[in-house]
């Protein structure tokens, strides 16, 4: 099912001129700003600074100095947190102006997108609680002369890399956490959805955040985000996007030996058995294949059923398919919205084809779709897919589905575990025994059990292979920008190590 996209939705709509944040202040970029044309309406909503190499140094140098010289590392832990449950506060009442910029930059469905500002409110809050808890350890086992303790002290300046797909809601998985830890940073959002982001810079200025300990650079990789990654005043990278650029991330950081936190690219399997509750996996399977228009990491995007199943289920989904709701964003009852550029639906476009080539059938779908303006792709199912074929082991990024079928369990989890992805799973049977075989046996970094793409703010997320490295969300989180320090600490007088050699040669002479 298709809806139209309202030509004068967006006929009021200003084009929104943004400056970035460095060092508490509100700049312009030198060069010609970066205008961001709305995937569903074709109009210019947004222009953001060209931020430069010189503005990521100027912004690197602003979050080292508010580290080493500025109050916030050296805050008490409660006096973070209130800023940080202020800042959540202010974004819940900013949340309609957040969805709003979200859904006209990225094409995201409005209604979508605000769930996606309420439960980055909740990780906000989360991370303010773990602020908080954040501790060390000590040790009085070592003997009467000896006092052991660890401490656990912010990492330093991180830089926090995200992407377009879900701007507000990854750079909430990241940043509070950070500062929760004490640390101070650079954000460089990606430049076709960088609105919300500044957005945030307004709020957290609100919310008492000191000078320098924000700073928010637009622009585009080459320029800001290799020198972000490879600057020696930078303690740790965040990166989420693709695992080409992640592996790129990786090596620029090598050259300082700074920590890394990759999360990238899935191609994520639901696992199907014959007793399963096959009405809930038929929802999840159109769910995690179509949510977002299937530019998520974490897409459902592998169907593996089995045999005696799968050509049910098919066509259950194909039947299903037909009532998602795709088109303008700004219209409530969307379901899946635009695609993020004309290049990317182009890609999508070119995978489908070459499923096809390969011997795969569209059971549903495939093709693009003129909905007046914009960028829209069909929700799309191939069958008969091999798991050598491109299309069942690259991330697509897009709607299109991937079927492919099985016997037993073994080769079920055979053909999850073939690729070189490592993000989520999901398992489908009333056997618990089943689940948790498959559970224990898919190298991913969350496996759901009867259900998909749940999640919560305490529940880590983070990959296998690679998909990634590292931990967000979760109890955790806080100690990912943290390092360790050991205090030994000697009572009394320490036996010498030269002196009993001294009376060992004068007992000898």
């Amino acid at each position: 099912m298709t809806v139209l996209v309202n030509p004068t939705a967006l006929s009021n709509h200003k084009a929104r001129d943004f400056r970035m944040l460095i060092d508490g202040k509100w700049e312009a970029g030198a060069a010609d700003p970066i205008e961001r044309v709305a995937p569903s309406h074709g109009v210019v909503v947004s222009r953001f600074p060209t931020g430069s190499k010189t503005d990521a140094e100027r912004a690197i140098a602003a979050a080292r100095k508010a580290f080493d010289l500025g109050p916030w590392p050296r805050m008490t832990a409660s006096e973070r947190s209130a800023i940080l449950l202020k800042a959540a506060d202010l974004i819940a009442a900013r949340a309609e102006e957040l969805a709003f910029l979200d859904a006209i930059e990225a094409g995201k469905p409005i209604t979508q997108v605000r769930g996606e500002i309420a439960g980055s409110v909740d990780i906000w809050r989360y991370a303010a609680a773990l602020a908080r808890d954040l501790h060390g350890e000590s040790y009085n086992t070592l003997g009467d002369g000896t006092l052991g303790v660890v401490l656990r002290e912010a990492i330093g300046v991180v830089s926090i890399i995200t992407p377009w797909n879900f701007p507000f809601l990854i750079v909430g998985q990241k940043l509070p956490f950070a500062l929760a830890a004490g640390c101070t940073t650079v954000v460089k959002p990606s430049e076709l959805t960088s609105g919300s982001t500044l957005v945030l810079g307004e709020i957290l200025q609100e919310a008492g955040i000191p000078e320098g300990v924000v700073n928010i650079v637009t622009g585009r990789g080459p320029e800001v985000g290799a020198v972000m990654t490879s600057h020696p005043d930078v303690d740790m990278v965040s990166f989420t996007g693709s695992t080409g650029v992640g592996k790129l991330t990786m090596s620029n950081a090598a050259q300082t030996l700074k920590k890394v936190s990759l999360e990238l690219g899935g191609k994520n399997p639901q696992i199907a058995f014959p007793d399963a509750d096959l009405d809930a996996f038929i929802d999840a399977a159109v769910f995690g294949a179509y949510f977002n228009a299937g530019e998520c990491c974490n897409a459902g995007s592998r169907l593996i059923l089995h045999k005696s199943i799968a050509s049910d289920v098919v066509k259950r989904i194909a039947e299903l398919s037909k009532a998602v709701k795709v088109g303008d964003p700004l219209d409530p009852s969307t379901q899946v919205g635009a695609i993020i550029t004309p290049q990317h639906l182009e890609k999508i476009s070119g995978y489908v084809a070459g499923a096809r080539s390969s011997g795969a059938r569209v059971a549903h779908g495939g093709e693009t779709l003129d909905l007046g303006m914009g960028q829209f792709m069909a929700p799309t199912i191939l069958e008969a897919v091999t798991p050598d074929m491109a299309v069942a082991r690259e991330e697509v990024f897009g709607p299109v589905l991937s079927v492919l079928t099985f016997e037993t369990t073994a080769e079920a989890i055979g053909t999850a575990n073939s690729i070189d992805y490592g993000l989520s799973a999901g398992v489908w049977s009333r056997d618990f025994d089943t689940c948790l075989t498959v559970g224990r046996s898919v190298r991913a970094g969350t496996v759901w059990m009867n259900t998909f793409m749940d999640g919560a703010s305490e529940l880590p997320f983070g990959g296998y292979k690679q998909s990634g490295l590292g931990r967000e969300l979760g109890r955790h989180a806080v100690e990912d920008y943290t390092e360790t320090k050991t205090l030994n600490m000697h009572i009394g007088k320490r036996t010498s190590w030269w002196m009993p050699q001294t009376e060992s040669r004068l007992g000898r002479s």
